[in-house]
């Protein structure tokens, strides 16, 4: 028999409600079956914390003595989005300090004005008649502020892809560091625990549906930007009030070389209307899947390298290409756990009702990929020169002599056409200067800087400028060398002497 939303707040009101979280709930259905779980289990209530990038929050300041209409604003000298009305701005979480980088940024705002802290104001306008002042520099509390309004644009992701890393460099990503020649596997999401993954048919999550945000009560407002549910990559916009929210349950991040983010908790309770529902709340970790995707592909759809399941990932490793490597997690599964034992307490002990689904998320959605009208040059529309390669144990000779015939200043260095460093002009002055006769092996550069033939031109373009050099072999998903990128390649492209 199906149940009601208003039938299973009644329950909680009276104090009747039987609200488990979603490991229980699948070790119940295991035990006795959909059936009989939906008549015995009202509420099933799910958790994730981890790094929520698209967040921020609406801040009202009230009106100076002498009024201004607000133009340009920094918050802790990280700029606020003043563009909305005279004293309103919007402070995106991953919106840096002009200072200091990437080390603070509006999400460590948005946690000092959780912990009371004070804020230092600078605003600037450029006056009017009914606005006159130009400029104002104050300082804040939360306490201060008319209304802070958290209203995040993409939370709670339906599914997250797993980042490995086949280069020879260290990356840093928003999935945090990933090693060269795909020696760990990074992952976030909370797997069993999952929002969404517990509702995968969105029967009710949607615009509408209360939620446990940071600490506070907040609401679905509605599908989340990038939202793609055809595919089963569902997001969702959600707001709370800040001032309501607890450290605890939100947390400020940098991640080196990426950038600032806020770890937020965030916790659906799901209604068991039926037996579908029940099943749907059974979900394991073995039944979720996850792509591992390889990060160093600088494009938009990353080549898949294998596919997983969270089980495997939080075993703490697993085979990738016949080799046993480490997985490690971006967010805590231990702090999502506790997301969904507060909201089942807070159900249990009748403070937190259901909210009635009134929209549901769109069926069969898919997100479309930016339109670009520029042209966009990549890797293989360049090295079209005649691939000119050496062996590891050829002479240093030998390479001079390729060098001069050849017109190149570097060489890539291969054992079985697989790249295992680059010998260049300088390498082989070097050896002739120190008086050795040696093999190129013994010469050549080893930890090499590659790219592959799919990727953006200024992308490797400024991996050339990082890393001071004026070269780049180019490998393929084998690492097999498919042909060498030079400054005087890139020169010659944007000059107008694209060799033909």
């Amino acid at each position: 028999m199906a149940k009601t939303i208003a039938e299973i707040n009644k329950k909680i009101e009276s104090g009747d409600v039987c609200v488990v979280t979603a490991e229980e709930m699948a070790d119940i259905v295991d035990d006795i079956g959909a059936e009989k779980a939906a008549l015995e289990v009202d509420v099933v209530t799910t958790g994730t914390f981890g790094a929520m990038c698209s967040s921020g929050v609406f801040l009202n300041f009230g009106h100076s003595e002498v009024p201004i209409k607000i133009t340009k604003m920094f918050m802790n000298d990280v700029e606020a989005y003043s563009g909305i009305a005279a004293v309103d701005a919007y402070l995106g979480a991953t919106q840096v300090s002009e200072k200091l980088g990437i080390q603070y940024g509006g999400a460590h705002v948005i946690e000092d004005l959780i912990c009371g802290k004070e804020i230092e104001v600078e605003a600037f306008s450029y006056g009017t008649d009914c606005y006159p002042r130009k400029e104002l520099k104050t300082t804040i509390t939360l306490d201060d502020l008319n209304q802070a309004i958290m209203v995040n644009p993409r939370n709670v992701y339906q599914r997250y892809d797993a980042a490995t890393n086949g280069s020879k460099r260290i990356l840093h990503t928003y999935m945090g560091e990933l090693l060269p020649d795909y020696k760990n596997v990074a992952y976030s999401g909370a797997g069993i625990l999952s929002p969404l993954s517990n509702d995968p048919t969105y029967r009710t999550i949607g615009a509408g549906t209360k939620i446990f945000m940071g600490g506070a009560v907040g609401t679905v407002i509605g599908q989340g930007t990038q939202c793609s549910t055809a595919s089963g990559y569902a997001t969702l916009m959600t707001t709370a009030d800040l001032k309501q929210m607890t450290k605890e349950y939100a947390n400020a991040s940098s991640f080196k070389g990426y950038g600032t983010s806020l770890y937020l908790g965030v916790g659906i309770p799901i209604p068991i209307l039926d037996a579908d529902m029940a099943k749907a709340t059974a979900v394991r970790d073995k039944d979720i899947k996850v792509s591992i995707k390889d990060y160093s592909v600088g494009r938009r759809d990353r080549p898949v390298i294998q596919q997983t399941t969270y089980e495997d990932l939080k075993s703490g490793s697993i085979e990738l290409n016949g080799k046993v490597v480490p997985t490690s997690p971006l967010s805590s599964f231990k702090m999502a756990r506790k997301v969904a034992e507060q909201l089942k307490h807070l159900i249990a002990e009748g403070t937190f009702t259901l909210g009635q689904n009134t929209t549901l998320l769109p069926e069969k959605q898919t997100a479309k990929p930016m339109k670009e009208t520029n042209t966009i040059f990549r890797v293989r529309d360049v090295i079209v020169e005649k691939l000119i390669t050496i062996e590891k144990t050829e002479s240093y000779v030998e390479a001079a002599k390729k060098m001069k015939k050849n017109q190149r200043n570097h060489i890539p260095v291969v054992s079985e056409k697989r790249l295992v460093g680059i010998i260049t002009s300088w390498d082989i002055s070097k050896a002739v200067a120190e008086g050795k006769i040696e093999t190129v092996e013994k010469c050549m550069t080893k930890n090499v800087v590659t790219c592959t033939p799919e990727e953006t031109i200024d992308i490797v373009a400024k991996r050339l400028a990082d890393h001071h050099i004026s070269a780049i072999p180019v490998i393929d998903e084998n690492q097999n060398v498919v042909g060498i990128l030079t400054s005087e390649h890139i020169s010659k492209l944007f000059t107008g002497g694209k060799q033909k």
